[in-house]
């Protein structure tokens, strides 16, 4: 163990039968002449462990059974790995409000690290350093001595010990969390829409595997899609050759609404994508439908028929139903877009609907890029009680320019694929733009709801 809390940090590996014997004298004579802080009833009681059970992230799996969450669920048996042959490689904890750490243990598994670093970050994207392996040998790292302060905590690895990938028995987080009480009835949504190109992982250039490993790997409460799920015509046989080979993965924890490009299906309008997701697109009988999370009402709508009056009297009469305090509504054509296709006025109508009834997030594809806007009317005037809009479709279909910028747009990239992270409570939400390689690239402000 640690004698002494002052810096640099130190790592405490798995001692041999001696250096039990040595620091038990050790440790014996230092209780004898020190008076140590961390000695029982000499000092404050010991920080307390905050990772258990938090939510992780990781820079890939090794499979499903090896998901960043079985590091810190507190069962020694169960262990987070990585992908074989390839550095870097990284693990990440959300600590959730604020937490200042000062002690991490490590158990590797025999794939272990040889050099690594364990860092801290306030918003995932600007990181410092805790601490630095150079010259590790697995088993159990004790980092103690830490002080450090943020939201989220990793260890990035840059060096593997063997020839496998990295992989972690256990990773425990020691510290205090901030005063801030958590929000309740968080939750978090990966969405994305655009997605499956006819190409598969075979190819190097094929962007929806790695955006559909890249959605696994943030583990939200479940997936939504806002449409070209699939292209070029959405065949059903389309479906199983390429989306089902990447965001087929969690087919089951998706809630997708249909683009354009679903009705060119020659079999029929949307008839692939009806055959494809059956009763998960069509959970109400119809390509519309609602669902509620939390303190979230969601209402899922195809802006192919905005004109289909049934449509419109339906989300008239379910927004009259809906007694959650926030409300998301996504559908593939955004009324604001700086992109190739731009502002589209058939989403017009539904917009105003939404904003009488005092909707929130509106989320869209269409414009291959991301884009974010301010809060705004139906008419595009920037107001506090306006709705605010994403454009995410940057999921795998081939990147379009920024043409002409649109006002109250905040953000807008083009050129790097991704997906939404949306992390909403019962009474907020924000959301990060993150890449492929797992780098945020946008961070939103939080938004109360209406």
């Amino acid at each position: 163990m640690r004698l002494l809390t002052s810096a640099p940090p130190r790592r405490t590996t798995t001692p041999t039968s001696l250096s039990v014997v040595l620091a038990a004298v050790l440790l014996l004579v230092g209780g004898l002449l020190l008076a140590l802080p961390d000695r029982a009833g000499a000092g404050p009681v010991a920080d307390s462990l905050i990772s258990q059970g938090r939510p992780a992230t990781s820079s890939s799996v090794e499979d499903s059974t090896f998901g960043p969450e079985k590091a810190f669920d507190g069962v020694s048996t169960t262990r987070w790995a990585s992908t074989e042959g390839i550095d870097p490689q990284w693990l990440r904890v959300d600590l959730g409000p604020s937490a200042t750490v000062s002690r991490v243990k490590l158990v590797w598994e025999v794939a272990y690290a040889k050099a690594y670093r364990v860092e801290i970050s306030s918003d995932g994207t600007t990181w410092t350093r805790l601490a630095t392996e150079t010259a590790g040998n697995g088993g159990t790292d004790d980092w103690t001595g830490l002080t450090g302060t943020g939201r989220y905590l990793r260890v990035y690895g840059t060096a593997r010990g063997t020839s496998y990938g990295y992989s972690l028995w256990t990773v425990e987080v020691y510290g205090t969390t901030g005063s801030t009480t958590p929000p309740t009835g968080s939750f978090t949504v990966v969405a994305a829409g655009d997605i499956a190109a006819q190409c598969t992982a075979s190819s190097s250039s094929c962007a929806h595997p790695k955006t559909a490993a890249l959605a696994q790997r943030i583990a939200p409460s479940f997936y939504l899609t806002m449409g070209d799920n699939q292209y070029d015509d959405a065949l059903l046989s389309d479906f199983k050759n390429y989306y089902d080979k990447s965001w087929g993965a969690f087919k089951a924890k998706t809630r997708p609404v249909p683009g354009n490009h679903e009705t060119y299906d020659p079999a029929g309008s949307l008839a692939g994508y009806k055959a494809y997701f059956g009763a998960i697109a069509y959970p109400q009988g119809k390509p519309y439908y609602s669902y509620d999370q939390g303190n979230w009402h969601f209402v899922a709508l195809d802006s192919n028929s905005f004109d289909d009056a049934a449509q419109i009297q339906w989300l008239k009469d379910d927004l009259a139903r809906n007694t959650k305090g926030c409300v998301a509504a996504y559908f593939h054509h955004p009324l604001y877009s700086s992109g190739g296709h731009g502002n589209d006025p058939v989403s017009r109508p539904v917009w105003k609907i939404l904003y009488d009834a005092r909707a929130d997030l509106v989320l869209n594809g269409h414009d291959h890029h991301y884009e974010r806007f301010a809060p705004q009317d139906p008419d595009g005037r920037a107001t506090a009680d306006g709705m605010v809009e994403i454009v995410g479709g940057m999921g795998g279909a081939e990147p379009y320019d920024i043409e002409t910028v649109q006002p109250n747009s905040q953000k807008r990239i083009s050129g790097t694929y991704g997906v939404l992270k949306l992390d909403l409570t019962d009474t907020t939400y924000t959301w990060q733009y993150v890449g492929t390689d797992d780098q945020v690239k946008d961070s939103a402000p939080t938004y109360t709801c209406h």
